[in-house]
């Protein structure tokens, strides 16, 4: 083959095997990203016949990872990771570490040296960001809070596999390495200081500079009226910035990119910028999930049947899990706990970097790399089914156990609206579901107005903040009656849902109307089929975004028109 054109034989084969074999898998009733773990397969060099180039494949996967984490940031601002923070920061932690102790007494057992069953147990914990974006983002699930903890989880786990990745080399004797270490390897605590300064200065200037920079960058594009333009900047700051990352703070390529989205999020450009590079996104994180299928050796479910048997069962039983456990000891409901164990179930690209610097460092042996490749990729495989699986099994568990009940409407304190309520907030107020950007800009109108409201609201971190601050509010999802009782929904003049939820939107407004048949209901939706729906079951007054933005801009438009009025 004509080394020249590697490049284009490789994108080609990728995206045609992948277009055909995902194609195959959606018909037989499978994920498509089945599809593409096999034409990886059929590519890859553990086949017979045309082998593209994995170096190429690995790079190009890459870009997807970036784009896809840039399109996250968009979503997902520093204020939502605060806000899950205290579920999300002594999850992770605690998870990877039984995780890692998990795999590294396997390793043990299988007799490795404790440096490889230590890589060995940190690559089985971390869990993979591409996987888990794509399944809450076909689920709709990416804006909820099940949503945000999974994707707070795991930046939290990117951040300490990170640090992880820059302490390997130094400690590498230590541990065991018979691999010559280079002179001058700086010791473990300058190693130490020098990643958590880099990251922190990263951090800093994204936060400090980039917020101020970023958004002035895009606006100035946007002036130009060029499309082309507005999307080479897009896609350009995403890349850049994950390689500037990478390459002056030793930052990860992801991390770079989430950090950029999130601070382009302060843009008034944002959700262009998230239209315009979707198709990207989504034809480079395909390469992702074939880059995968192309390192994967089948024999080894042949030689080692019992070993991959152990790993799988570590990687998606033991993390999902353990996770399940610490989001219910967190004393969040059932619901959350069965999502966030679905999503955090698999490994991908975090595991394979590790796996590979640890086998470079003469740690890990070609065995456990051979293992965890081939972990990546069943788990990978199984996570659209697991994910699928939550609702049914959370279903069939509430109806068979009085104790799954139980923890589903977990006490919360917050659950509650405190005695000490003022009585304006419990008569003839009007509940608020939700308190995202909607929700906030009507919580200020009618504080602007003095109308007494509660708000209904899933984040537990935020209710808090609320009612230090003043605010009637109550956590919990407000399909569930309890969290409406609890809101006074019975004595609300009018029930306001902020939130574009329309799986559960019947739920509030059947529950709303029992309890007050007089009530007045707003409900809010994100399209138009969706709008035409709602409003032919007459649930309520139904607000379509674009429609009310065409509304009141025809509404300025036909005032500077219209003819003035004639002196009597």
């Amino acid at each position: 083959m004509d080394h020249s054109i590697s490049l284009i034989t490789t994108v080609a084969a990728a995206f045609g095997g992948a277009l055909l074999l995902g194609f195959l898998a959606e018909l037989a009733k499978m994920p498509a990203l089945v599809g593409y773990l096999v034409a990886g397969i059929v590519i890859g060099p553990a086949t017979p016949g045309f082998v593209a180039d994995t170096q190429i494949a690995s790079q190009l996967s890459e870009i997807g990872v970036m784009l896809l984490m840039f399109g996250v940031g968009l979503h997902f601002s520093p204020a939502d990771l605060l806000a899950v923070r205290r579920v999300a920061v002594p999850g992770a932690v605690v998870q990877m570490g039984v995780t890692t102790a998990l795999g590294f007494a396997l390793g043990r057992w299988w007799g490795w040296s404790a440096g490889g069953a230590l890589v060995f147990g940190l690559a089985l914990a971390c869990a993979s960001t591409v996987v888990l974006l794509k399944s809450l983002e076909s689920r709709n699930l990416l804006s909820t809070l099940n949503g945000r903890i999974a994707v707070g989880w795991l930046v939290v786990q990117d951040l300490v596999t990170v640090l992880v990745l820059v302490l390997l080399p130094p400690l590498a004797g230590a541990l065991g390495s018979k691999t010559a270490v280079a002179a001058g390897t700086p010791s473990l605590w300058l190693a130490i200081g020098q990643t958590l300064l880099q990251v922190s200065a990263f951090i800093a200037l994204m936060l400090v500079v980039g917020r101020r920079l970023l958004p002035w960058l895009l606006w100035q594009v946007a002036r130009t009226g060029s499309r082309e333009l507005f999307t080479l900047a897009v896609i350009a700051t995403a890349i850049g910035i994950a390689f500037g990352a990478s390459a002056l703070f030793s930052v990860s390529f992801a991390l770079g990119a989430f950090f950029a989205g999130t601070v382009m999020r302060e843009s008034q450009y944002s959700h262009r910028a998230a239209e315009e590079s979707l198709p990207l996104r989504d034809a480079f994180s395909v390469l992702f999930f074939v880059s995968v299928g192309m390192v994967f050796d089948p024999m080894i479910v042949v030689e080692q049947p019992g070993r991959l048997a152990c790993v799988i069962a570590v990687v998606i039983g033991g993390n999902a899990l353990v996770s399940m456990l610490l989001v219910l000891a967190l004393r969040y409901p059932l619901n959350t706990a069965l999502s966030v164990a679905a999503g955090l179930g698999q490994v991908g690209e975090f595991s394979i970097i590790l796996a590979g610097l640890g086998l470079s460092l003469g740690l890990l042996p070609a065995q456990g790399m051979s293992l965890i490749l081939a972990g990546v990729l069943i788990s990978i495989a199984m996570n659209s089914f697991v994910f699928a699986a939550v609702e049914p099994v959370r279903r069939w568990v509430l109806r068979h156990s009085a104790r799954a009940r139980a923890l589903e409407r977990r006490e919360d304190p917050y659950a509650e609206l405190p005695m000490s309520t003022e009585r304006r907030y419990l008569e003839g107020q009007v509940v608020l579901v939700g308190y995202g950007r909607v929700g906030r800009r009507i919580a200020k109108a009618l504080d602007e107005r003095g109308i007494p409201y509660v708000v209904a609201e899933e984040n537990r971190e935020l209710v808090e903040a609320l009612r230090k601050n003043g605010i009637a509010a109550v956590s919990g999802n407000a399909a569930d009656p309890a969290v409406l009782i609890q809101a006074h929904i019975a004595d609300a003049a009018m029930l306001v849902v902020a939130t574009p939820d329309t799986l559960n939107v019947r739920q509030m407004a059947e529950t709303a109307r029992a309890l007050n048949p007089t009530i007045e209901i707003l409900l809010r939706t994100h399209n138009e089929e969706e709008s035409a729906l709602l409003r032919q079951e007459g649930i309520g007054s139904v607000f379509f975004g674009e429609e009310e933005l065409a509304k009141g801009m025809t509404s300025h438009a036909l005032a500077r028109f219209a003819p003035p009025a004639q002196a009597g």
